[in-house]
């Protein structure tokens, strides 16, 4: 079997879901339109948080912040999808292949900790609300969001060089929307069921501590909420934790799927209907003030 060669001028081919459908057209024409809603409704929030100074506060930093990461995560892989479907050839090369990895775990992994420091927010938001500024001050919100940056950043490095370590078979037709870890080890032409094991440990600690420290926040919030003498306050809280909870169970379900569940429960089909679900779906809808938390009448 003939082993890839980076120094070759060959690619690998990603079928993906558009060419495999029963109508490419109609799919390609959709995931544009999901990905222009979602990129025009990000850039403007994202733009809206940012030059507004009302906005320069913990709360809307870190917002801004998982938005920043929603941008970028749909166009690292959304872009070259639809411009490879059009001319019918949607070669990668081994550099462009371990590149579209670092970023897509690198965004996935910063926001997969973001999402549990947000949860740590609005726990200290409403239940020490005089402390708020205290423990959530500028500092500790940079330090929050560098941290998440930083060791996802660690992270995604280390597993890009060791997955792309492996021997690959040149010239295979893969039936995937992006390069993950899980699909790539399939065209390894060595054993990686080591590899494989410590893959699904790694996504076991990287993703069950922030979920439960997620959970944890949430649940201490609504005792807090259910014993709020305001009526208003009560579906205020109740308005903006839902709609943080729906994110986070979208995101880590997604994510659990990809990286927790045995490889021998995945298909290519399953997998591109996860990812497409993750990376274009999820933050296609433009969020509402009172869902994404952008409304003057309850701050922080």
């Amino acid at each position: 079997m003939e082993h890839w060669n980076s120094s070759l001028g060959s690619g690998f081919i990603l079928i993906g879901i558009l060419n495999d459908s029963g109508s490419p057209e109609l799919l390609c024409a959709t995931i544009a339109i999901l990905y222009m809603l979602a990129l025009t409704s990000n850039i403007l929030l994202f733009l809206v948080i940012t030059m507004d100074a009302w906005f320069h506060v913990p709360m809307y930093l870190l917002l801004g912040q998982l938005l920043l990461l929603d941008l970028l995560f749909m166009s690292v892989v959304t872009p070259k999808a639809i411009v490879d479907f059009l001319p019918s050839e949607n070669t990668i090369s081994f550099g462009g292949c371990a590149l579209q990895m670092f970023l897509a775990l690198t965004l996935g992994g910063a926001e997969d900790l973001l999402l549990a420091f947000m949860a740590y927010d609005r726990y200290v938001a409403i239940c020490y609300p005089l402390n708020y500024m205290v423990l959530m001050r500028p500092r500790v919100c940079w330090l929050i969001v560098a941290t998440s940056w930083v060791l996802a950043s660690i992270s995604a490095l280390e597993h890009t060089l060791y997955t792309m370590h492996f021997p690959f078979c040149a010239s295979w037709n893969i039936r995937y929307l992006l390069w993950e870890i899980p699909p790539l080890l399939k065209l390894a032409c060595a054993d990686t069921s080591r590899y494989e094991f410590m893959v699904y440990v790694m996504g076991v600690i990287f993703l069950m501590p922030p979920l439960v420290a997620i959970l944890a926040s949430y649940t201490l919030i609504l005792f807090t909420v259910l014993h709020m003498p305001s009526n208003e306050g009560r579906q205020k809280a109740l308005v903006t934790c839902s709609s943080r909870l729906t994110v986070v169970g979208m995101f880590y379900g997604a994510a659990t799927f990809t990286y927790v569940l045995p490889s021998s429960l995945h298909s290519p089909k399953q997998d591109n209907i996860i990812s497409v679900f993750y990376m274009i779906v999820t933050p296609a809808p433009s969020p509402s003030p009172t869902a994404s938390g952008i409304s003057r009448s309850w701050g922080p």
